[in-house]
């Protein structure tokens, strides 16, 4: 994807320098709006072992004589907006690596707010840009608390879109979902969750799921996430058309939609499949319902509702 050089959206907050003040935020368990959710990573509960109490005992008292108390660093602390605690000193910066792709998430942003932009003026409507979060390990949302392993995700309470970015690298390296434009499809399918709930799709829809039975809520939750796909297919077609995408990209997209399909994670990490439990989509629909956003570029393309998925 040509994406060097453009505009970059003014909507990204990051905190990667801050720390989750982690004040017991609540929220409904459909009051997320999706997102991507691949299985394993992080999560563990539970105390601290008393071999790792022992390492931070050695650690503090081996600071304390080069003269670093960690007791005064951790009282000059202040909290900040937003309920994060922003240690002194510390500013949310990492390796090139991170500051480039930092710049590809503010540019790829800036391209769906062009885009909807446009679709939302044409309709004699206003789009409401979301905010996109960039953490690192852990984050506090209006729809609650979530570590990096639960993947990027859109809550509508806050209207934000939250990233930890390693989750670019596993994509690619665990579940071969590689290139700029995979990354770029991840971020407008979470932008599509936001589209959804300024149309009145998502809170209709979290309503409904709030009175069904689990396997019907969990198909619900399917049409979301394909609807979202197939918005994420839409922005998908406006960059193409400025002449953005280079050979292969749309081949990328589409096969990260394929790696992240339910089945496919099912078979990858348990060896067999359980269709009733699936919650964001077979490969062929995830793939097939991006690519009919893609080739349509309309919005009336992609109700996943009245149609069969």
């Amino acid at each position: 994807m040509e994406w060097k050089g453009r505009r970059q959206s003014g909507n990204v907050e990051d905190v990667r320098g801050s720390s989750p003040s982690r004040g017991g935020l609540g929220g409904s368990p459909f009051g997320r709006g999706g997102g991507f959710r691949l299985p394993g990573g992080g999560g563990r509960g539970g105390g601290m072992s008393v071999g790792t109490i022992i390492v931070l005992v050695v650690i503090y008292f081996g600071l304390k004589m080069m003269g670093i108390d960690l007791l005064q660093v951790m009282e000059g602390g202040s909290v900040s907006p937003g309920g994060y605690e922003q240690t002194q000193g510390t500013a949310p910066t990492g390796t090139a690596a991170e500051e480039e792709t930092k710049a590809f998430v503010s540019t790829v942003l800036a391209e769906t707010e062009d885009t909807w932009n446009g679709i939302f003026q044409a309709s004699g409507q206003t789009y409401q840009e979301p905010k996109l979060v960039l953490f690192r390990d852990g984050i506090d949302s209006a729809c609650g608390s979530a570590s990096a392993a639960s993947g990027p995700f859109y809550c509508p309470g806050d209207q934000k879109v939250y990233l930890d970015m390693s989750f670019f690298d596993e994509l690619a390296q665990r579940f071969g979902a590689s290139g700029d434009f995979a990354e770029a499809y991840v971020i407008s399918h979470e932008v599509g969750h936001h589209v959804q709930n300024l149309l009145g799709i998502l809170p209709k829809v979290n309503a409904q799921r709030q009175r069904m039975s689990e396997a019907d809520s969990n198909l619900m939750s399917i049409r979301v996430e394909l609807q979202a796909d197939c918005f994420a297919g839409i922005w998908g077609k406006f960059t193409e058309q400025k002449g953005l995408l280079e050979k292969g990209d749309l081949e990328e997209a589409l096969n990260a939609a394929t790696q992240i399909g339910d089945d496919t994670l099912q078979k990858r990490t348990q060896g067999y499949v359980v269709p009733e439990s699936f919650n964001h989509g077979t490969s062929a629909q995830r793939s097939a319902w991006f690519k009919r956003g893609f080739d349509s570029g309309k919005l009336s393309s992609c109700d996943t509702f009245n149609s069969d998925i």
